[in-house]
């Protein structure tokens, strides 16, 4: 099978390095010179592990290929992926669609034969419906058929996803695109992966109430955790107690400084306004938007009382500054209204982080950054641990005191233990730890 993977972001590489690892032939189309260049060079435009590799084997294989040749891409392709962005529009919120209906035009002039067009990319319900609107206007001659089959991976561990999926999910009500896309997973479905078959409508809100439910998730134990700091309780015991009830899982019951990345926040912020234009509001959803807003901005607060009230004139350590770990991406990460918030209210910060500071740089300007924890904390009054990268769940303690000014941790992800932080003479400052929460320095 010939596969057209339109973009070389990170849905559209990952899928289609995943694809010809299947034994498909897949080109994938990208107009970004230097992305291009990179791609053919062997280098991943993103972080992702195990994505280079994969890249690597298959290219080296014959059946991945990178291109700007949209024209035989496309005039070859069974299937043509559209995985190119859909960001959030400004002023509205809604997803802007102008690359996907670009996409399709340009794909439109050089279908032949039988093609089946599927929407990888996250789009607005009806998204389906427009573009094979567009393409009979453009083409009435095309034989093609349009099926949405949103993508459900989670960076840092997308590969995994991708080959071993919950489930994957196409959306089409023709019978001869069904066949091309059973045909197309059936490696999957050898392997167990259920392939559903839904109406396109139901496969692009599906993509949206997943993210939005998952979103809710997070926010919910983020307010669970305030309540366990005011009565007492610890929400680790809380969220593993919950989590067990086989209705709920334990997955997203982690507290933090609330949800960010490529998807959340934008996914959100389009079901919202698509709930609204159909006159049927999600109160709910509204309400996570505004929670998780106003969650990130309650942690430059909390950063700043551990610190005695005032960051002014103080050295902040900021240990991880993308949205989550095993990822380079930055976008809507807490960090980006962390960390102006302090810089605004008078501290100076220092900052590291294994794979995010060539995105991070440009977006937080008059940041000291460091290679190393260790660097970081020197000279410093309150160490703040904002993403959970693995380094830092098992940091060399004495050695970042005895580098410190101060003697002050912020733990946002709650991946030290209390204890062993206050034996160390430390003042720790968890997330909805009970009587862990803020503890005085013991030494």
């Amino acid at each position: 099978m010939k596969i057209c993977m339109i973009g070389a972001g990170y849905v559209g590489l990952v899928s289609a390095a995943c694809f010809s690892d299947f034994g498909w032939t897949v080109n994938c189309v990208d107009n970004d010179p230097s992305r291009l260049a990179a791609l053919k060079a062997g280098q991943s435009p993103i972080y992702e592990p195990g994505l280079e590799a994969l890249m690597e084997r298959n290219v080296k294989a014959g059946r991945l290929v990178f291109t700007d040749d949209l024209k035989t891409s496309v005039a070859n392709a069974d299937v043509v992926f559209l995985a190119v962005g859909t960001p959030m529009r400004r002023g509205d919120g809604y997803a802007d669609l102008s690359y996907v209906f670009s996409a399709v035009e340009e794909t439109a002039q050089y279908l032949d034969g039988f093609t089946v067009i599927t929407t990888k990319s996250t789009v607005p319900v009806g998204t389906s419906r427009e573009i094979e609107r567009r393409l009979k206007a453009k083409r009435p001659d095309a034989d093609v058929a349009v099926c949405s089959n949103p993508e459900f991976l989670r960076e840092g561990s997308a590969i995994q996803d991708f080959t071993h999926p919950d489930r994957v999910l196409v959306g089409t009500d023709d019978p001869r695109a069904r066949d091309v896309m059973e045909r197309l997973y059936k490696p999957l479905a050898l392997r167990g992966s259920p392939v559903m078959f839904v109406e396109r409508e139901s496969a692009e809100l599906a993509k949206y109430a997943a993210n939005a439910f998952l979103a809710l998730k997070i926010s919910f134990i983020n307010e669970i955790a305030d309540v366990c700091e005011a009565v007492g309780a610890d929400v680790q015991e809380v969220a593993s107690a919950i989590g067990r009830d086989r209705r709920i899982g334990d997955k997203f019951l982690h507290p933090g400084p609330g949800y960010g990345g490529s998807c959340f926040p934008k996914d959100v912020s389009a079901l919202v306004r698509t709930a609204r234009e159909a006159r049927a509001p999600v109160s709910i959803i509204e309400q996570v938007e505004r929670v998780n807003h106003e969650r990130k901005l309650a942690m430059a607060v909390r950063i700043e009382a551990a610190a005695g009230g005032s960051v002014r004139g103080k050295t902040v350590a900021i240990l991880g500054v993308t949205f989550k770990p095993n990822t380079d991406d930055m976008r809507d990460a807490p960090s980006l209204l962390i960390v102006p918030m302090l810089q605004e209210r008078g501290a100076t910060v220092r900052a590291c982080d294994p794979q995010g500071r060539k995105q991070a740089e440009p977006m937080l300007p008059g940041v000291t950054w460091c290679e190393s924890a260790d660097e970081a904390a020197t000279g410093a009054d309150v160490l703040v641990i904002v993403t959970e990268w693995n380094e830092y769940r098992a940091l060399n303690l004495e050695a970042i005191k005895s580098r410190m000014s101060g003697s002050t941790i912020v733990d946002l992800r709650n991946v030290l233990d209390p204890a062993a932080v206050r034996e160390l003479g430390i003042a720790y400052t968890g997330i909805g730890r009970g009587r862990h929460t803020a503890s005085q320095k013991s030494g």
